[in-house]
């Protein structure tokens, strides 16, 4: 399986909150990006995975990157109700 993922930073003086990526390792590449080892996540974790997608081939999961990463619209939408489930969430005590 291939993943699309979105990871979100919960620091609130950080200034990208968002981080789109895919893997075939959601568990390592999450460690990846919360340990330095990717050279833009590093400057502003710490990272938690709060959406993905899974795909069979790696050109599907590519695709979907890509159209999120670039089709701002799509995106914007997906942000808008994922910082919604978030604030809910943190209201709640989660």
């Amino acid at each position: 399986m291939y993943y699309t993922y979105i990871l979100y930073n919960l620091e609130p003086s950080a200034k990208r909150k968002f981080y789109v990526g895919i893997t075939n390792d959601l568990d390592r590449r999450i460690f990846e990006h919360n340990s330095g080892q990717n050279g833009f996540t590093s400057k502003f974790g710490p990272w938690h995975l709060i959406y993905y997608e899974a795909y069979l081939s790696v050109d599907d999961a590519a695709a979907r990157e890509k159209k999120l990463k670039h089709h701002g619209k799509g995106l914007s939408e997906l942000k808008i109700r994922l910082e919604n489930s978030i604030l809910q969430a943190k209201r709640c005590g989660m």
